[in-house]
């Protein structure tokens, strides 16, 4: 039987000081990637928000149509 090679993780700390110390690096490497994010700008914001609340409306439209025609015809189907 062969032993198992040693890695990094197995000489790792374990504990409450480990996680804690897991967490602020978590953190600091959070805070670095949300720096390097380009936000849209308010205007960039409003029409993106305006075109989706248009496609909201025209596909809630198109399925309304869809749903009635389909319940039509499964009425005609059954009464007949």
């Amino acid at each position: 039987m062969t032993k198992k090679p040693t890695t990094a993780q197995d000489n790792t700390p374990t504990g409450l000081m480990a996680k804690v110390k897991e967490f602020k690096s978590y953190l600091e490497l959070s805070r670095t990637e949300i720096r390097k994010v380009t936000w849209p700008t308010v205007q960039e914001t409003r029409k993106t928000s305006l075109v989706v609340l248009v496609f909201v409306v025209l596909m809630a439209f198109f399925l309304g149509v869809v749903d009635l025609g389909l319940s039509r015809l499964i009425s005609f189907i059954l009464a007949a």
